[in-house]
Formats: structure tokens, C-alpha cells, sequence
């Protein structure tokens, strides 16, 4: 969770956008919405329910304690919150993802020492039926790479196999991770890269069918055609500004995808999934590319184009500069 940079640009992008989440006239939560409850101040992973309509789970980074919450995308509150049990002290959560069954998958994978400890975890535990604070029995995986530790922020499961993967954070681009074909909790899960991934990862989402990946960083993102694992890039997404931008998931019907951020009282952006229109449905004209390019500052966000652009382009050249002053160091 190494991130001064993220935390310069949080400051300068958050002064110079606006960009509400509004749940008005939206049953189902899939069009955005902003997290009221005000014990959820680091949203750092976002995942959409299955069984239940419109509910959207998260968890806050670190320093919180064995808590998911879930979030009624419709009003922006808190339904459920859960207390993990049978789990040793979370250190670094950082990811959500929902797989098959029902079935919640936790990645404590973040560090904060830059990819120094020597193992990890990912914690799975059920869905539970209802929707009520709870306590609830969790297993716990211990995770370690097999090229050496590393911080990584994004977590999917495969919603037709239930095999987890891993995308580790590095600026220069990093990796996919495939793990073990079922997650054991006697030993170590061994998990080896098998893609490369083009971005500065903090978060990623594979659609409903798995057919599609969408991975997410600070300023943009990329989707690929997963393709076994072996990834396919197709295009870029049109990821919104956001100050600490960590989270992202498809909707539970895969037309839309949401975008989540850090901070009290953080917004939910919601944009067209690639392949999908405006009204959810497919789509194979022009308008279905979501390039980040003109026509992509909609969806309701009052997003002031002119005064983006000119912060991310302030945003990249400090961001060169510094990268060129370490590599001169």
C-alpha cells in the first residue's frame, strides 16, 4: 500500500472534480451510489452479490478488524455487517469476489513493507442467506508466490471453476497469478504467474460468465478477453477520477461495472461494461468501446472535462519526473 504518489494525485484530483453517485431512480443499486455508513472510511474492494439483488460487499483496508459489509446499492447503507471468525488479525485487505455457490473470497494480499512478508492470505466463508449482522466461520488460506512476495491488491475467483487469482501492484505493469486448482488450508497455496498485466493494479473484475477480465489502477484501466488466463487485451475502460481509486466490479447481471474509492463518504461510479450499452444491453456499435474518450465523461457524472484533462496531464508529468529522478538515484 506504498502510494505517495496516489495520495498527491488524490488531493489534486479530488479538488478539481465532481462526480456524484446518485441512487435516484435506481432500484437496484447498478447505477451508482455513495457509502454512508461512517465506519467504512477505506473501501479498498467491492463485489457484487448474487443472492441478493443489488447488494454490493466491501471492507476497509487495513486497521479495521475481520469485517465485511454489505451495501444496499440502492440507498447507500449498510444491511449486514459480518465478523469473521477462525482467522488469525487481518493484515492488509485488499480485494472481494464472489464465487461459485455463493461463496466469499477475502484476499488479505496487500503489504505494506512493499512485497517483503513471506506469505499472505485469503480467507473463504458463505454467503449468508440473510442478510443480518452476524458472525460467521471463515477458512484461511495461506498464499505465497512462487517467484518471491509481493504486494498485490486484486483478487478474482473464476465463477464457473472457483479457481482464485492474484495481480500483483507494481507501476511498470505486473502479473496475473494462478493458484492451486482448489485452495487448501493444510500447507501453502503456491501461486505462479501466467499473464503479464499492463497497468499499476489496484483492484480487477471477471464478468459473470468469465468471460471477461477488467482490471483498474489510480488513472485507467484495461479490459481483456481472459482466454483461459492466457489475457487477450481488447481495449482500454473508461475508469472515473477518483481520489484513491481501489475498488471495481461487474454487476450481477455483468452489463455494468463499478468503480470504488476510498475516503468517508466515497462515491460508487458506475459505467456501460464493455459490450453493453447504456440501457444494459449488448451492444456492437461504436458507442459500446469504452475508450475513456469523449463520449465516455457521461453517465450522469457532472465531471468539468476540460479541468480533468488538465490535472491528468499535471498528474503525468509529475508522475514521469519522479519515476525519472529514481531511476537517475
Amino acid at each position: 500500500m506504498r502510494r505517495p504518489f496516489a495520495l498527491l494525485a488524490a488531493t489534486l484530483l479530488t479538488a478539481a472534480l465532481a462526480v456524484p453517485a446518485s441512487a435516484a431512480d435506481n432500484d437496484d443499486g447498478d447505477e451508482g451510489f455513495t457509502i454512508n455508513d461512517p465506519r467504512i472510511t477505506e473501501s479498498s474492494g467491492l463485489a457484487a452479490s448474487r443472492q441478493h439483488p443489488g447488494v454490493y460487499w466491501t471492507h476497509n483496508d487495513s486497521d479495521d478488524g475481520p469485517y465485511l459489509y454489505a451495501v444496499d446499492g440502492s440507498t447507500g447503507d449498510t444491511v449486514a455487517r459480518l465478523t469473521l471468525t477462525g482467522i488469525g488479525t487481518p493484515r492488509d485487505v485488499e480485494a472481494i469476489s464472489v464465487g461459485p455457490g455463493n461463496r466469499l473470497f477475502v484476499a488479505d494480499t496487500g503489504d505494506n513493507l512493499g512485497g517483503t512478508w513471506p506469505y499472505v492470505w485469503i480467507y473463504e466463508l458463505p454467503e449468508p442467506k440473510r442478510l443480518q449482522d452476524a458472525t460467521v466461520q471463515a477458512t484461511q488460506y495461506v498464499v505465497k508466490y512462487s517467484d518471491g512476495p509481493r504486494d498485490a491488491e486484486a483478487m478474482v475467483v473464476h465463477p464457473k471453476t472457483g479457481r482464485v487469482y492474484l495481480i500483483d501492484k507494481h507501476e511498470d505493469g505486473g502479473h496475473l497469478y494462478e493458484g492451486p486448482a482448489k485452495l487448501s488450508p493444510e500447507g501453502d497455496n503456491v501461486f505462479r504467474p501466467i499473464a503479464p498485466v499492463e497497468l499499476w493494479t489496484t483492484d480487477a473484475a471477471l464478468s459473470p460468465d468469465g468471460q471477461d477480465l477488467a482490471v483498474r489502477g489510480y488513472f485507467g484501466g484495461i479490459h481483456y478477453a481472459w482466454n483461459g488466463g492466457r489475457l487477450q487485451r481488447k481495449d482500454r475502460l473508461s475508469v472515473p477520477l477518483q481520489g484513491q481509486g481501489e475498488s471495481v466490479t461487474y454487476s450481477a447481471d455483468g452489463s455494468r461495472l463499478l468503480f470504488g474509492s476510498e475516503g468517508e463518504q466515497s462515491g460508487v461510479v458506475s459505467r456501460p461494461a464493455p459490450g453493453a450499452d447504456e440501457e444494459g444491453g449488448s451492444s456492437g456499435g461504436p458507442g459500446s468501446r469504452a475508450d475513456g474518450g469523449a463520449g465516455a465523461a457521461g453517465d450522469g457524472d457532472t465531471v468539468k472535462v476540460g479541468g480533468a484533462l488538465a490535472v491528468a496531464l499535471v498528474v503525468a508529468a509529475l508522475f514521469g519526473l519522479s519515476r525519472r529522478r529514481r531511476r537517475r538515484g
